[in-house]
């Protein structure tokens, strides 16, 4: 049997990443993202990987990350959906939980409602929370409602009932109605857990996302024939494409979430368990907190809709290294949100973009040199990032060196915010974790922020410029299920509960076989999330099958948490099962020692600490050895990401190729 072929494939919104293993060995590549059609981008690189002869003949699998249901999402750009519930509840989704924005805005602006009042549809079908029918559905109200679908002619519909996730039986009788060709999200399938708000908005964001993320996955499967597809979910881990057509929800935080699947694994190798990642691109950057395991919330947020399934505890800002700076109001200089993106992109990237960017100021500050070659082919253009940052300088009245320290200082410094929101603000002292840093923008920037915030380690791993990409070849197959009990801990029945765990895990054990995923690969974990009686948020802790000392347990984790534990009676609510399989054993390749690295050539740099140019050398990272020291300010470059070495850090190479930074005072 010919060899396989693995290629892990992240599209950002400014580049499209791809890590190939092939005969043990790992190829990179980086190109320009196409937003409007994103398998361009994937196909293009496929090509200039030497792929296409692989795909013809079945022998490449692709794992990808994808952002666009992110996209979608963030810029309306759903499917028109009809969404149907219960008799009376029609404005669940407009009135949600009626919380404000602004605490103390007496008069705030109106929001528009996800879903116009004339595509919500109300329907009998209506459990109670005993699971007793309170009002039955009758084939009269079904054919109601496929007549006024067929009046309003949606692409999708989203289907919340109460309580479904008890019998989902009148969601499924009305599913069984729509016709083929309008894709349907039912509740009780998306998220069968209680609060009918975060269940139906979880239901709607998969159904009005649904036909854009099942076209472009049926687009991008039939450009590569019968080359099999997965899809990296929010949570961390992958399932096929036909799986992941239907679960658009699943794939908001898709992208990222291979970053931290890698970010986990550098962990491990390293016996570094506790890091706070940071990854820049050119649009966002995004931060977490590893502490063992990857983080997950059922409490995520995607622009302004809350995201009830499982995904990894992220924190996302629009600074990257095309946020563009510009003047207020008040001629005060500010750095994004807005981003040049892949088109026309930072001005230095000579593709029509005049407006300066993070990026422009770092190659004015000359921390990214004039020889770099983005993603290994792009040249810079530094006379256009001069001029961009110039008219910038112009309008502050200084100098065009002090208005690229100033882009950088503020984008540093937003940078750092969204840090302590994951550290600081959770009860963790930075000083406590090392600083893993990956993107392709993220190394110029790394020093400032661990200075900042008083790390004093720091891990910049191999392939970092494309590390969201490594991380889907990383990912094990995964499928995340839940349910809602509802009981009080004290009246719980133990058996029939495990039989409901049991129930969870033979269903995701079931969906990663039909994958083609060995048995013996499968493992489960089972976790409940549990609260004190009157409480609305709860914790998620491992399942033990001793009650007393999940209670215990529990306690320990509030009082950890909060500072207190109560004397209430413990309430379990929801019960949980990850079933994974690791489907792809990679081993990063390792690095010679020898003689250390000499510089390529020496570059002309302003540091954050100096009012002038200095003379700093720039280092090659595929020419470094293993045991090699290199002492700041110094630069470090590869095709697909440079890193600012800055004064008094020294990096150390290590077997498997990551520098792994000290402060040197």
């Amino acid at each position: 049997m010919l060899d396989q072929a693995y290629l892990g494939v992240d599209t950002g919104g400014t580049f499209t990443d791809f890590v190939l293993l092939q005969d043990q060995t790992i190829r990179s590549y980086k190109c320009p993202s196409t937003p409007e059609h994103p398998e361009l981008a994937i196909l293009h690189g496929i090509r200039e990987l030497g792929l296409q002869d692989l795909v013809d003949q079945g022998r490449l699998l692709v794992v990808h990350g994808s952002t666009v249901a992110t996209n979608a999402a963030l810029e309306g750009k759903g499917a028109r959906t009809v969404f149907i519930t219960n008799r009376g509840f029609a404005d669940m989704l407009t009135i949600g939980r009626q919380t404000r924005d602004a605490l103390y805005e007496l008069r705030p602006a109106p929001k528009a409602a996800p879903v116009p009042r004339e595509l919500c549809l109300e329907t009998g079908g209506r459990i109670g929370a005993d699971g007793n029918i309170i009002d039955g559905l009758s084939q009269a109200e079904l054919d109601a409602l496929m007549a006024e679908l067929d009046r309003l002619k949606p692409e999708a519909v989203a289907i919340n009932l109460l309580f479904s996730f008890i019998n989902a039986d009148f969601e499924k009788a009305i599913a069984e109605q729509i016709p083929a060709n309008i894709f349907v999200s039912c509740s009780s399938e998306v998220l069968p857990e209680y609060k009918e708000y975060e269940r139906g908005m979880a239901t709607w964001l998969n159904a009005w996302l649904g036909p854009k993320v099942a076209s472009y996955l049926r687009n991008l499967q039939s450009a590569l024939k019968t080359t099999p597809i997965a899809v990296m979910q929010s949570s961390g881990g992958t399932t096929d494409a036909s799986n992941a057509s239907q679960r658009a929800v699943n794939l908001l935080l898709s992208g990222p979430a291979g970053g931290l699947a890698a970010a986990k694994h550098i962990s491990q190798i390293l016996h570094h368990p506790q890091l706070m990642t940071f990854d820049m691109g050119g649009t966002s950057s995004d931060v977490a907190l590893i502490n063992g395991n990857i983080k997950l919330t059922n409490e995520g947020k995607i622009g302004p809709y809350p995201v009830a399934v499982p995904m990894v505890d992220m924190h996302t800002i629009g600074a990257g290294g095309g946020s563009i700076a510009y003047l207020d109001e008040g001629s005060m200089l500010r750095v994004g949100p807005e981003s040049a993106g892949a088109e026309p992109g930072p001005a230095c990237y000579n593709k029509g973009g005049t407006r300066p960017t993070v990026t422009d100021a770092n190659v004015v500050l000359g921390r990214l040199p004039a020889a770099a070659r983005l993603g290994g082919a792009m040249p810079l253009n530094v006379d256009a990032a001069h001029r961009a940052v110039g008219e910038l300088a112009s309008a502050l009245g200084i100098s065009i060196e002090a208005t690229a320290t100033g882009i950088i200082d503020i984008a540093n410094e937003h940078m750092v915010r969204a840090l302590r929101v994951i550290s600081v603000q959770r009860g963790h002292d930075p000083a406590d974790f090392s600083l893993c840093c990956f993107g392709g923008a993220g190394g110029l920037h790394i020093c400032a922020l661990a200075e900042a915030l008083g790390c004093s380690d720091i891990i910049v791993p191999n392939y970092a410029g494309v590390f969201s990409a490594l991380g889907m070849l990383l990912a094990p197959r995964e499928r995340q299920l839940s349910r809602t009990i509802n009981i009080g801990l004290t009246e719980l029945d133990l058996d029939i509960l495990r039989l409901n765990l049991q129930d969870l895990a033979a269903s995701g054990r079931q969906q990663l076989l039909a994958e083609g995923i060995s048995a013996s690969q499968i493992t489960a974990q089972a976790s409940v999330d549990l609260c004190y009686v009157g409480q609305s948020y709860t914790l998620n802790l491992d399942w033990q099958d001793d009650i007393r000392a999940l209670e215990q347990a529990f306690h320990r984790a509030h009082r950890e948490l909060y500072g207190h534990e109560l004397a209430l009676p413990i309430q379990l609510i929801n019960i949980r099962q990850a079933l994974r399989a690791d489907t792809l054993a990679l081993t990063l390749p390792t690095i010679s020692g020898g003689l250390a690295a000499s510089a390529v050539d020496t570059q002309n740099v302003i540091a954050s600490n100096n009012k002038g140019a200095i003379e700093v050398p720039r280092y090659e990272r595929k020419d470094l050895r293993c045991g090699q020291t290199l002492d700041g300010p110094a630069l470090i470059s590869d095709a697909t990401a440079t890193l600012w070495l800055e004064q008094e850090w020294q990096a150390t190479i290590d077997r498997q190729g990551h520098l792994l930074l000290t402060q040197t005072h």
